[in-house]
């Protein structure tokens, strides 16, 4: 699985979920386990990647002001809900998080649905379905992780103070304009 192959199962499963209202966790599992082992090991890979590449300081910024707080275990349930919903979204939050203010979710006042913890452990529970071996998951992984080229954190970006609003209004402007009032 390469990446654009990633993004084509992320958004089979996000067309899916919008088409029949099922939760986007049960058509990303569904569209996993028609994959090899191999693949679902690979698709875990480039989720991390895209993970990784959200990990900056304006981006949880963003979910701070979405969330209402945003811990570090809430920060990754974002990245992997923002994950879900597919590339497009995904280029739109590195180019600029602030663009998150016309995300539907920010729309509809219901950022909570941007937060999936479950969709981290996909993977491993759609490998375990596949191979019947959750526990060597984590064996496939990190004896394929060694060849696989991995994008490590990037560079977060200046941090900044996410409970001093004027600094969120100036960073973050269409957001805060949108939950800040």
């Amino acid at each position: 699985m390469d990446s654009d192959t990633f993004w084509v199962v992320v958004g089979a499963a996000r067309a899916a979920a919008d088409a029949t209202g099922r939760p986007i966790e049960e058509t990303l599992h569904d569209e996993l386990v028609r994959h090899s082992p191999e693949d679902i090991v690979l698709f875990q890979k480039h989720f991390d990647d895209a993970a990784n590449a959200l990990y900056r300081w304006d981006v949880w910024g963003a979910a701070y002001l979405i969330g209402g707080g945003c811990s570090d275990d809430s920060f990754i349930d974002f990245r992997a809900g923002l994950i879900t919903y597919g590339q497009a979204w995904f280029d739109r939050v590195l180019a600029g998080p602030d663009s998150l203010a016309g995300h539907p979710a920010v729309l509809e006042q219901d950022g909570e649905r941007l937060f999936m913890e479950s969709v981290n452990y996909l993977a491993r529970e759609a490998f375990e379905q596949v191979t019947g071996h959750g526990d060597n998951f984590h064996t496939e992984w990190n004896s394929r992780s060694q060849s696989l080229a991995r994008n490590s954190c990037p560079n977060l970006g200046e941090e900044f103070d996410f409970d001093d609003d004027a600094e969120m209004r100036r960073r973050l402007p269409q957001l805060a304009a949108r939950l800040l009032g």
